[in-house]
Parts: C-alpha cells; sequence; structure tokens
C-alpha cells in the first residue's frame, strides 16, 4: 500500500465497502438488517430464506407497506432513510433503523436484487444491483410488500469471506439473530427455511407466552416467572428464571428495550443486584422488555445497535431490580406454565414454581401459557412415627386431602399436622420428607416429583434471613478495633467514600477522614464481620454506593455482612440432623423470601420432576 501523504476523498464503491464493514460482519448483520427495515414497514408476515449458512442466499419476504419506484433507488443511496427528518429525531426514535445505511452496504458486497410494490400500485420495481452498481431497473408484477435476495456475500471482498465459518456456526447464529426478533414481535408471523426445509415457522397475532414455548418448547417455561411492573414511567416485563435455574453465560439472556434489542452496563448491573448471590457467578435466564418514552433512551451510540445509552439509568436500573424482585418473591406475579391453569379455589389455589401439572394435566395437550395467581395455601404432612428412616412413608396423601386436612382429621393421623402459609415464595404446593441419605442429602416428595435438600444450605438459608428481620427491628451495632485502622485510597474511591460517610456510619462502620484528603482512620467496624481486609471492605463498599445508589448499595452490604455471619454460625456443623429438625427447617425454609438459594448462592434444593422422570424410564 503505498501512501504519499496526501488526503483524498475515496471513491463511493471504496466507502461503501468500509461502511458494509461496520454494518455486515457476516450473513446474520443481513437477516438482522433486513429484517428490521421489514417490521418497520409493518409487515405481518416475514419470510427468512437462506442457504449454505447465508453464504449463498439470504432473501427476507414481508407483506409490509412496499415502496414507490423513486423510493426504491433512493434506499441504495447512504443516509436515505424514511424515519427521521431532522437533527430533533435522533432524540426520540421509534424504529429499529434509521441511519439509512444497511442497504446500501449490503447491496455493496454482494449480487442483490430488490422488489417492492405497494398495496395502492397496479405493478412494482425490481432492481438488480451488483457489487453497489445498479445492473437493471425494471417494472414486475408483485405481491405488496417487499423481498430483498442477497446472493454470494463478499462475492467482490475475498478477504472479508475467507473468514466466515462454517455453514453450521453461520447458521447458528442466524437461527439466534430470528429468535430474538422474533421474540421481541409475536404479532408478526414468521418463518426460516434453510437449504429446502423449513426450520420454524411461527404464527401471527400470538401472545409474548406463546411465542416463548413456540421457539423453546413447554419445559423451558418450567421454572420461569413472569414479571410485570412499572416504575418511574417505565415498564418492565417478561419472564425470568429463579435462582436455581442457571447458565453459564449471559446466551439465554435477552433484553429488549423499546421493542429493540440491545442492552446497557446499567441492565447487566440491575440483573446481578436483583438477584441473591448466585453460585460461581452464574446467570439466570431473562426475556425482559423494557418500554419508556423514546426520548429517554439514545439509541445512536453503537454502530449496529447492539448497546444503548440511558438518560436517566438510575431509574432504568430500579425499575428493573423491583419488578424482578417482585416476581421471585411472588408479590405480584408468577412463572408461565405449559399446562392449563388449575381451577383456582381456597383448595388448589398456587404458584407452586417447581412445577404445577398434575400427571393427569400433563397428559392432555398443552394450552396458552398462562401465570398463576399467588399461592394462597400450602400443606406439608409430617412423617409418620416408627417409619425407619429413607423407607419412605405409608400413606401419600393426596394435594385435596393434605390442603384441606387438619390435625382432628380422621382421614388423617394425628401426626400429620397442617401447615396453612401464605408465603408466594413457597416452593410446593405439599410435601413430605421421604428421609436422609447417608451422604447428608434429604429427600421430600412434592406434587410434581421430589426435591433434594441441603440441609446445610437450608440453615443458612433460614438463620440468614432470621439475622435480617433481626437487624431490621434493632439498631446496628459495633465491634471497637484494639487498633484504629489507617488506609490510603485512590483519589476516586476517596471521593466516593468521602461523599457516602454518613450512610457508613449508619452501617455500624466507625470510619472518618485523617489528615490528608485520600487517608482514614477506622475505630470500629459491624461486629459480625469479623477479620477482613478494611482498604478492600471500604473501597469495594464506597463503589457499591455509588453506582447502586445509597439505599441499594446499604442494602447490599448489609446483606454481604449478614450472610457472611449466618455461614459463620454454620462452619463445623457437620451433625446430620434429626428428622424432626429436618422437617422444622423445611417448615421454616417455605416461609423465607428466597428459598431456593443460601446465602453464598448455592441452591439449597434440586428438583426432579414426574415427567423428568418419564422420559428417563421411556414412559
Amino acid at each position: 500500500m503505498q501512501r504519499d501523504g496526501h488526503i483524498r476523498i475515496l471513491p463511493i464503491h471504496v466507502a461503501n465497502k468500509i461502511a458494509a464493514g461496520e454494518v455486515v460482519e457476516r450473513p446474520a448483520s443481513v437477516v438482522k438488517e433486513l429484517l428490521e427495515n421489514a417490521i418497520d414497514a409493518g409487515a405481518t408476515r416475514i419470510d427468512v430464506t437462506v442457504t449454505a449458512g447465508g453464504r449463498n442466499l439470504v432473501e427476507v419476504r414481508d407483506n409490509g407497506c412496499g415502496m414507490t419506484r423513486d423510493d426504491a433507488l433512493l434506499s441504495l443511496e447512504r443516509q436515505a432513510t424514511s424515519k427521521i427528518r431532522d437533527v430533533d429525531d435522533i432524540e426520540r426514535i421509534d424504529t429499529l433503523g434509521f441511519r439509512g445505511e444497511a442497504v446500501p452496504s449490503i447491496a455493496s458486497v454482494s449480487r442483490f436484487i430488490l422488489k417492492t410494490r405497494r398495496a395502492a400500485d397496479e405493478s412494482g420495481t425490481e432492481l438488480t444491483v451488483i457489487g453497489g452498481s445498479i445492473q437493471e431497473v425494471r417494472e414486475a408484477g408483485l405481491p405488496p410488500g417487499t423481498t430483498i435476495e442477497v446472493r454470494d456475500l463478499f462475492f467482490n471482498v475475498p478477504a472479508r469471506r475467507k473468514f466466515l465459518r462454517a455453514y453450521q456456526t453461520e447458521q447458528a447464529h442466524i437461527r439466534t439473530i430470528f429468535t430474538i426478533h422474533a421474540l421481541a414481535h409475536p404479532n408478526i408471523g414468521m418463518s426460516l427455511t434453510s437449504d429446502g426445509r423449513e426450520v420454524t415457522r411461527l404464527p401471527p397475532d400470538a401472545t409474548l407466552e406463546e411465542r416463548v414455548r413456540d421457539l423453546f418448547g413447554p419445559d423451558f417455561c418450567a421454572d420461569l416467572r413472569a414479571v410485570n411492573g412499572t416504575s418511574f414511567g417505565i415498564r418492565v416485563h417478561g419472564f425470568v428464571s429463579l435462582p436455581h435455574q442457571l447458565r453459564n453465560d449471559r446466551s439465554e439472556q435477552y433484553i429488549f428495550i423499546n421493542g429493540r434489542p440491545a442492552t446497557a452496563p446499567v441492565i447487566a448491573y440491575a440483573l446481578k443486584e436483583a438477584y441473591p448471590p448466585l453460585a460461581a457467578e452464574r446467570k439466570p435466564i431473562v426475556l425482559l422488555f423494557i418500554e419508556m418514552p423514546p426520548e429517554g433512551v439514545d439509541v445512536n451510540v453503537h454502530p449496529t445497535k447492539r448497546e444503548v445509552r440511558f438518560h436517566k439509568p438510575a431509574e432504568v436500573r430500579e425499575a428493573i431490580i423491583r419488578a424482578i424482585r417482585s416476581a421471585l418473591q411472588g408479590v405480584e406475579s408468577s412463572r408461565p406454565t405449559s399446562e392449563p391453569a388449575p381451577t383456582q379455589t381456597p383448595e388448589t389455589s398456587s404458584s407452586s414454581v417447581l412445577t404445577t401439572a398434575s400427571p393427569k394435566q400433563a397428559s392432555q395437550a398443552p394450552a396458552p401459557l398462562t401465570p398463576l395467581p399467588p399461592t394462597s395455601s400450602f400443606a406439608y404432612p409430617v412423617r409418620l412415627p416408627n417409619v425407619p428412616v429413607g423407607t419412605g412413608l405409608p400413606l401419600f396423601p393426596s394435594r385435596a386431602t393434605a390442603t384441606n386436612a387438619s390435625p382432628t382429621d380422621e382421614s388423617l393421623p394425628s401426626s400429620f399436622p397442617s401447615y396453612q402459609p401464605t408465603e408466594p415464595s413457597a416452593p410446593w404446593q405439599w410435601c413430605h420428607v421421604l428421609g436422609l441419605l447417608e451422604s447428608g442429602y434429604a429427600l421430600l416428595e412434592t406434587e410434581e416429583g421430589f426435591v433434594t435438600l441441603d440441609p446445610k444450605a437450608v440453615r443458612e438459608r433460614v438463620l440468614f434471613e432470621q439475622l435480617m428481620a433481626n437487624h431490621e427491628k434493632d439498631d446496628t451495632y459495633s465491634q471497637r478495633l484494639l487498633l484504629p485502622e489507617t488506609v490510603q485510597l485512590p483519589p476516586a474511591d476517596a471521593a466516593r467514600l468521602t461523599k457516602h460517610l454518613s450512610v457508613l456510619q449508619e452501617m455500624g462502620f466507625a470510619v472518618d477522614l485523617f489528615g490528608d484528603s485520600d487517608h482514614f482512620v477506622i475505630e470500629s467496624l459491624p461486629s459480625i464481620l469479623g477479620d477482613i481486609s478494611c482498604r478492600e471492605l471500604l473501597a469495594n463498599i464506597a463503589h457499591d454506593l455509588e453506582s447502586a445508589g445509597v439505599r441499594r448499595g446499604t442494602d447490599k452490604w448489609r446483606e454481604e455482612i449478614i450472610a457472611k455471619a449466618a455461614c459463620r454460625v454454620m462452619v463445623g456443623q457437620t451433625r446430620t440432623p434429626t428428622i424432626p429438625e429436618l422437617e422444622k427447617f423445611v417448615a421454616a425454609l417455605v416461609k423465607t423470601r428466597m428459598p431456593y438459594t443460601c446465602p453464598r448462592g448455592r441452591p439449597t434444593m434440586i428438583f426432579t420432576s414426574t415427567r423428568e422422570l418419564d422420559r428417563k424410564f421411556g414412559k
């Protein structure tokens, strides 16, 4: 490459190829851009066809508004768009596309055919473009809508083409893009055909629940909770998984902002804060829709619009946390289920978050996903006396019997006391302890399978919430250090800490500035902290108070301190509990706000459904 130091304007075909490098990374990028244009055109039906992982062909056909001949030609020009008119429109964008770069960028690196017709016109227009150069423009008889064929992608940019992955890899990326947009717009009927085989066909006018079931199957929904909350004029709705249903990465986290697949750093932070500590930094399943006025979000901060920026991120963060915590605690909503909801009576109303369908229901055809109301009744039969551990119980009460029974009912022995908690977070409608394994784990039968419990994790959760309740009633108490400790923090951390000194003092820290503005002296700490690095602790607390907000940051560190105390109490507790003790733990567990994990994020229980057992045994 020769360089003479002179500045010159690039030829248009070179500029288009450079722009294509930003917009068109791979065949899936073409699918994304064309799907967005079809959705913006008001289509109610979109059909996507690809061959060879999109290398040879990507075709997107829609029944949207279509274009005139002049508009079709203008669509091939850079920065030509129907979606914004002046600079003020950029502040309130409510469409998926708006820059006018996608079509010319795609046409510059492919053999491109555009066919379009408006419903009011007698005929349509067909354009043929090769490598960005228009070859033919003709009138054609076409159905209303637009069809775009992209063949031989990167045929004129061999360096880009050779970096494409195997067909299967590129096809997987295309399916991901298709799935994301199908989730975002369940009202639109969509299909995907690959190498002559129809991969997916989705009906129009579907609810979000139906679209989730059609895309992922009914089993995917087994541990999801419906989310629906509004704060600060921001609506957050969708579905999230319970804390024991996790993934190793964010591949099953789908975030939509005003219908646009996108994310922002504040959303990842809010998701982390909304959940209790999760083991090994694993990630929950999330299908979350955030709806807010267009002027509250800036979508013009990333070349491919993958990331957005909020004008009031603190309000968005708080709205997400409130909505998800409300769903996980079962205050206002519950999970979707792939089975018909039972008739809601005092005897059967429940939000059994592990599963809800009875064996009889499981054999019926699935109905649309229906959120169930919160739990209103619960029965917990205790183990019969004189039954050897591990042999099970001679009496297995039905759901209705267990729920309606009282200690004096003649239908049950008097040793079956009945519990009627109203906690909406209860993991089951009824259960009884089968016994303890030699490994120390416990087995419980529930209405839909069995649960394996870790008694130690259960006790940590129960103790943690008891300590939290006690702390909310009493004042924070501190423990004076034998010798005051002086720490120096980096300037940014020191500034944060100085700003929030009064908050730390309310949390039980006796900390103040010492001479230089970057030095602090600590005379006492919350008594249950134990031996911990003051420097690391104060820096982390200051960061969280700044990023999470004072109230959220304070709550987080209060919970962290008490969680350490609960876990410390359990250190060295190796004695296996007796059956009566275990029964008390289980009864206390269902009354906690988050029964699925211990304070450190490890699961307290693992559920195995009857449906899963039937599959494994080939029934």
